[in-house]
């Protein structure tokens, strides 16, 4: 069994990953982590080196790597992932995978991004909260369409017991 988190960035799905690991004794990956750890650069560097294409070559590969890991894991998606190549196509078809999305709405998006926007390399370059907030609409508008694919939607705008909560009902 494996339980995929997706959703935008900022929306909590390493940290209700994490949380949910503990709770449900599954292993947990952050698959930006494993690909920094794997290719032993930061994701950060990855983009201002190779240049975004490339990150998502080796997102595929180390998504497909962890899929086909045998274990019990719960696996935190970067926020562009479920958009590329054809893997939600791959998520949403096994059998043995349960994914969840993580929905955030753009003003608590905001909130949270705007203090981390130089961590970020697809919003370091954005100068004001104006425009993080259209380049995040018009982001959100993009990907709902992937995201939405997902087994179940949590609220990721209330706290994390709450959210917690919710998720063990609708997986277990």
């Amino acid at each position: 069994m494996k339980i995929i988190i997706l959703g935008y960035m900022a929306s909590g799905k390493s940290f209700i990953g994490k949380k949910l690991s503990t709770i449900l004794k599954y292993e947990f990956i952050d698959l930006d982590n494993y690909i920094a750890l794997k290719e032993n650069k930061s994701i950060k560097s990855i983009f201002e080196e190779h240049g975004e294409l490339y990150f998502r070559k080796v997102e595929r590969k180390y998504l497909q790597e962890v899929l086909a890991r045998e274990d019990t894991i719960i696996i935190a998606l970067g926020g562009g992932t479920p958009c590329y190549y054809d893997n939600m196509d791959v998520i949403g078809t096994a059998e043995n995978i349960k994914s969840v999305y993580l929905r955030a709405s753009i003003p608590t998006l905001v909130e949270r991004l705007k203090q981390e926007k130089h961590q970020r390399p697809l919003i370091a370059h954005i100068k004001t909260e104006d425009l993080l907030t259209e380049f995040i609409g018009k982001h959100l508008f993009e990907r709902s369409y992937f995201y939405n694919q997902a087994n179940f939607t949590v609220d990721a705008n209330k706290n994390s017991e709450l959210m917690l909560e919710e998720l063990q009902l609708k997986l277990l």
